[in-house]
């Protein structure tokens, strides 16, 4: 049977950076059996390929350029989704201090939002996704099934950022993380294209007291009971 959006709804989860979202989304991309697409991977590759060949991150033309010509794919590996830039594995090199500052900068840049919004919506658009992001459902797609705005205090954030970069091997400073988390909460919100911000029908999940299995289970009971006919649930708080 051919996919649709209305016998399989688009999944969309939006928040800032650090609240989970990678992790909640391929869980539950997992648990109802849909695909999983980290479009925050995305423009961290546009990021990385900028970085590495010396691309100012003001030179909008030079950035457009870029996302014509990068290829970035999404292949499961092992039972983990690998994140694929040219041909290259670069999930891990993609998530390290440097490419995370530059990818706020890379992102607010108009052409590389419009690069990336038209290869999202053609990703998802049969439906039986769960698509992770900061405006998933407030642009890519307004008119997904669900929508959940997934956050955490700025504190709560930061560690976990910082203890996923000492998992890795990276040494970093607690507080700093916090602070580059405040900061870029601040670059994501006041951004001209595209800021990031809770769509009004979007479920606000604060996951700051919860595990990850919590938020799972929550969001996976909320996608089963979702009333086809409406195709969404209104905006309220977890």
């Amino acid at each position: 049977m051919k996919k649709t959006p209305d016998s399989f709804p688009i999944v969309a989860i939006d928040g800032p950076s650090g609240a989970g979202k990678s992790t909640i989304s391929r869980m539950l991309a997992r648990r109802l059996n849909f695909t999983h697409i980290d479009t925050g991977a995305m423009y961290r590759c546009i990021a990385l390929a900028a970085l590495r060949r010396g691309i100012d991150p003001e030179d909008e033309a030079a950035l457009a350029e870029l996302c014509e010509r990068v290829k970035i794919d999404f292949k499961r590996q092992d039972g983990q989704q690998r994140v694929i830039l040219d041909g290259e594995d670069v999930s891990g090199e993609i998530r390290t201090p440097a490419v995370s500052l530059l990818t706020s900068r890379v992102s607010s840049v108009a052409a590389v939002r419009e690069k990336m919004v038209a290869m999202q919506r053609e990703m998802g658009r049969e439906g039986g996704v769960v698509l992770e992001g900061r405006d998933i459902g407030s642009v890519v797609f307004p008119d997904a099934g669900i929508k959940f705005f997934l956050t955490a205090s700025a504190q709560e954030r930061g560690a976990r950022r910082y203890r996923e970069l000492r998992e890795q091997g990276h040494e970093v400073d607690l507080q700093q993380t916090i602070d580059e988390v405040i900061s870029r909460d601040q670059a994501d919100s006041s951004r001209q294209h595209s800021p990031l911000t809770q769509a009004e029908d979007a479920i606000l999940v604060d996951s700051t007291d919860m595990t990850i299995e919590q938020v799972v289970e929550m969001m996976a009971r909320r996608v089963r009971s979702l009333d086809r006919d409406s195709g969404c649930l209104q905006g309220e708080s977890v």
